[in-house]
């Protein structure tokens, strides 16, 4: 019976520490949500310049709504392309030093358009381990050959660029590894793209707003083979995602990217939303100078405790614990004290983990309970 089965494996991954739950956000977005009439400090939201609650961006969608309404009403390439949407992707080309963008509803929806439009059958694609699912499922989807490379191992990535005969090839990497915190090597990247005649897609993810001036991870990097993906409902504090490169790139993409064709174009209010975020990226950076003395502050009040910290310098600030109960359990105790922090476990990652993000919009006070919580449980 088919809902016998899917019984039994619901029961095996609550056995198995494995069950996702979803929980019900009561307030806005901000660095204290409200969870089943309880007010938490919140650790794992990825609205890393605390923008998601701006009074400008409400402003620009109120105004936005007013003035194109709600629904965009049809694709892009039908009825849907409104002046808003063309007037971002101008203003994010523009952000990211590169002649030409495209929007998309999610950075999902993003990666998979690129990838399938630039690879197939005859083609080969190359993807670091731990980059994020949504980029596996893409270069799966495809139906080039995938073939996957040890975490940043360049020398791994070089020997399968070389022995692969492709009429085509692209490299798709995660700018800032959403569950690592740390950083692709995006120049070495590049010098090899270059060297092999290929594409090198980056989904900066979590990159875009925060490094680079804000410009994100390949900020100041130069060359027509780079794609660069941000998506915007994180530091940017909306909804969305952006892809910018070459003029001819973005061209293609309008006419043979399959998600970008054939859904519904996101509501103009959003673009309206997305300028006033640029601008406030663009002349904000103490909320970037917040961010990374919350970092070093963390990193700081750990040190010398058994937590293991990952190689991380980003608002991702994961620390690996021995199983899955013991990464429930310490999340749970947090949550008692006020805190809240995602539990990560397998399938998404390999090794279970909390996986801490830090936000400008986070007080100094709020980090320092982080640590004396962390401290306090270490010896529960």
């Amino acid at each position: 019976m088919p809902f016998a089965a899917l019984k039994a494996e619901l029961a095996e991954r609550r056995a198995r520490d494995l069950y996702r739950e979803r929980l019900v956000i009561a307030s806005p977005q901000g660095a204290r949500v409200t969870v089943a009439g309880r007010t938490l400090v919140n650790f794992c939201s990825n609205d890393y310049l605390g923008l998601a609650n701006h009074p400008a961006l409400i402003a620009a969608a109120q105004q936005g709504a007013a003035r194109w309404g709600v629904g965009s009403g049809a694709s892009h390439l039908v009825a849907g392309h409104s002046a808003a949407h063309q007037a971002f992707e101008d203003a994010f080309a523009a952000f990211v030093g590169k002649p030409a963008a495209l929007s998309f509803s999610t950075g999902y929806m993003a990666n998979l358009a690129v990838v399938s439009a630039l690879v197939g059958r005859e083609d080969a694609v190359f993807g670091d381990k731990l980059n994020h699912a949504s980029l596996n499922d893409a270069c799966l989807l495809s139906r080039a050959a995938f073939k996957r490379y040890a975490h940043n191992d360049l020398a791994a990535l070089e020997r399968l660029l070389a022995d692969t005969p492709a009429r085509r090839r692209l490299i798709v990497v995660d700018g800032v590894f959403s569950m690592d915190g740390d950083v692709a090597p995006l120049s070495e990247l590049v010098a090899l793209a270059e060297r092999f005649d290929a594409w090198l897609y980056v989904d900066d993810a979590h990159g875009f707003g925060v490094l680079g001036d804000g410009r994100g991870s390949a900020a100041g990097l130069v060359s027509p083979r780079l794609i660069y993906m941000a998506t915007l409902g994180k530091a940017a504090g909306a909804a969305g995602a952006a892809v910018a490169g070459e003029s001819e790139l973005i061209e293609h993409l309008v006419n043979a990217a399959r998600p970008y064709i054939y859904t519904t174009a996101a509501p103009p209010l959003l673009m309206e939303a997305l300028q006033a975020s640029l601008r406030l990226i663009a002349d904000e950076s103490e909320r970037r100078a917040t961010l990374q003395r919350h970092i070093a502050a963390l990193r700081s009040g750990l040190t010398g405790t058994g937590y293991a910290l990952m190689d991380s310098a980003t608002a991702i600030q994961p620390i690996v614990v021995a199983d899955n109960a013991s990464a429930l359990r310490l999340a749970a105790g947090l949550r008692e004290r006020g805190l809240l922090v995602a539990a990560i476990r397998p399938p998404t990652v390999p090794t279970p983990r909390l996986r801490i993000c830090l936000s400008a919009a986070h007080a100094d006070d709020d980090v320092a309970a982080l640590i004396a919580a962390l401290r306090e449980l270490e010896h529960a």
